[in-house]
């Protein structure tokens, strides 16, 4: 008999199998040409990487196998090939000159065909990637991609997940599990737009990339009102923006944007803020638009009961950030994942600073990064250590480096995305210090937590601590100090809970009111007496249950919600205050 039950989502009941995430999935760069490819496949598991003759049976795409709404729901092993299959035609007057197929992620590593015929490989399971499909169509096409997810049993990038799930690691993902669809293009077309503003100058950089003949115009619209236009012969560009409207939490207003060449139009969007340290009241402190603003937030792991990584609707990712920004919170950080880009759409377009982790890879040793440093050991030098860290090879130390690079240029124009967390209590952790400076390099406008949790280099930006069985106690120094992990206060909820037998949290409570007193204790005795000692930033553990976790302020299936949202909000009003 299982241990576990199967919880479905509200957003489950609303999913048509013929329209499955129909949303455009690329809000950062839009076009009019769109295809979309989600659905039901043929899926097939091998244990060789070949084409198979005949198919296990359907799978519906992008939820990933092990998922209850994929319809196969079955666990797969790390040398397991997940083999998908479907057949497709172009609409008719959909091709101009060329055709993309875009898968927006696949994890891990997938190799793609068409109508039999190797199109190309991608390796890792966080970003999109395209392939050029033209030569290579027929009337009608057959499309089949072969997955393998070596999990954690490899160094490529994996956050949360784990061949043998338990406590805070959680069942894997494996395959397509974001929106797969199909784009044509000109020839001349931009691969995309990197959007810089400069708050204190008053201007915005756009810079094409891609486009061989950089010539066309750029409009730009507040409130749907054109407000400039800006012919240009260049690839990059700079847009003076008088009297402009901050982004802000309070008030996420965003700038529309089209780039017009001979024969492509592209649409996208952006915010002007600006990221800093400085001096604050109460000490070394963080400054959105110049002015000095606590970070008070969720750890947000971005899993869902019945989709794992994938929700059943575009709704639900609304959902979760409307939920927290009515309980007064105005950050989440996106725990050792990177979600849809949709998701970072919403957060931008309703306010929600993003404080993005790096996804981790690597070996983790449990006894090295989870037990030790809990009893004070958290001396380990990252520099020389490397084998300490499971980065003990160049090759996955590289990798890192262009997982660095990707994040970065998929996440760059989010006006919402205000901090990076390189490394995360010492999974996979690696020179932190040539790792900072590598992004820095890359990203100047956003403050950077280099080692979040233990194992500080001492390094910038942040002093960034977890603590979950002692008492918050700050002390002021040279670095801002954010309280990026505490809490974790879990309260089971029977028909709520994914296993039947187990509860993980670090404190356990026997009900929503006993955990919503203790809630307000820890604001009002722990968390809020810090600041005025030079506490910056404090992000509670979390934002929902996740499988044998029960420390979320909302069950794993959204539905139910722990904490009264007005009493969590006003706890987040006297944070303000403070």
């Amino acid at each position: 008999m299982s241990d576990t039950k199967q919880l479905y989502t509200k957003y489950a009941k609303t999913l048509l199998e013929d329209r499955v995430l129909p949303e455009y999935p690329r809000p950062q760069l839009v076009r009019d040409s769109f295809e979309n490819l989600n659905g039901f496949w043929d899926y097939h598991v091998d244990k060789q990487p070949l084409i198979p003759e005949h198919y296990d049976g359907k799978i519906l795409v992008p939820f990933p196998i092990e998922s209850l709404l994929s319809k196969v729901n079955k666990r797969l092993e790390a040398d397991d090939f997940l083999i998908y299959r479907r057949f497709f035609e172009l609409p008719k007057k959909f091709q101009k000159d060329l055709v993309f197929l875009n898968f927006q992620a696949v994890d891990q590593n997938a190799t793609v065909y068409l109508n039999q015929k190797k199109l190309g490989t991608h390796q890792g399971g966080y970003f999109p990637f395209s392939l050029d499909i033209t030569d290579g169509l027929r009337e009608k096409n057959e499309l089949v991609v072969i997955v393998s997810d070596p999990t954690n049993s490899s160094y490529s990038a994996f956050g949360k997940q784990s061949l043998n799930p338990g406590g805070i690691f959680y069942t894997p993902v494996t395959g397509i599990w974001q929106t797969v669809w199909l784009e044509s293009v000109a020839k001349n077309h931009m691969k995309n737009l990197k959007i810089l503003p400069d708050f204190d100058q008053s201007e915005v950089k756009i810079t094409l990339e891609g486009t061989l003949e950089p010539q066309g115009i750029i409009k730009i619209y507040s409130k749907q009102k054109l407000i400039l236009e800006k012919k240009f012969k260049t690839a990059e560009n700079i847009v003076a923006l008088p009297n402009f409207i901050p982004w802000t939490p309070e008030n996420p207003h965003l700038y529309e944007v089209t780039v017009e060449l001979k024969n492509d139009f592209v649409k996208s969007y952006f915010g002007m803020r600006k990221w800093a340290l400085g001096e604050g009241k109460y000490g070394k402190a963080l400054f959105l638009n110049n002015q000095g603003i606590f970070l008070s937030g969720v750890l947000d792991q971005g899993f869902w009961s019945d989709g794992l990584y994938t929700p059943a609707s575009d709704e639900a990712l609304v959902d979760d950030i409307q939920l927290m920004k009515s309980m007064g919170f105005n950050t989440l950080r996106k725990h050792v994942k990177v979600e849809p880009l949709r998701w970072y759409y919403h957060c931008d377009r309703l306010g929600m600073i993003v404080w993005q982790d790096f996804v981790n890879g690597g070996k983790v040793s449990i006894p090295k990064m989870m037990i030790l440093p809990n009893i004070g050991f958290k001396g380990i030098d990252d520099e020389k250590s490397l084998d300490s860290f499971g980065r003990g090879t160049e090759e996955s130390r590289a990798a890192f480096f262009e997982e660095i690079k990707q994040n970065v240029s998929l996440l760059g124009n989010s006006p919402s995305v205000g901090l990076w967390t390189i490394f995360n209590e010492g999974w996979g952790q690696f020179q932190s210090q040539k790792a900072y400076d590598f992004l820095k390099a890359l990203d100047p406008s956003r403050i950077i937590d280099a080692a979040s949790g233990w194992f500080d280099q001492g390094g910038p930006d942040l002093a960034s601590i977890h603590t979950y069985f002692k008492k918050i106690n700050v002390e002021k120094g040279a670095r801002p100090v954010a309280l990026s992990e505490f809490g974790g206060y879990s309260c089971k909820i029977p028909d709520h809970a994914y296993h039947l037998t187990k509860e993980y949290g670090y404190r356990k409570f026997k009900d929503p009111k006993t955990l919503e007193a203790a809630v307000v204790n820890l604001y009002q005795g722990e968390v809020i007496p810090n600041i005025k000692k030079g506490l910056c930033a404090a992000i509670y553990t979390q934002l929902s249950d996740v499988e044998s976790e029960t420390n979320g302020l909302i069950t794993y299936d959204r539905g139910i919600v722990k904490i009264t949202p007005m009493v969590m909000k006003s706890l987040n009003d006297e944070i303000k205050k403070t």
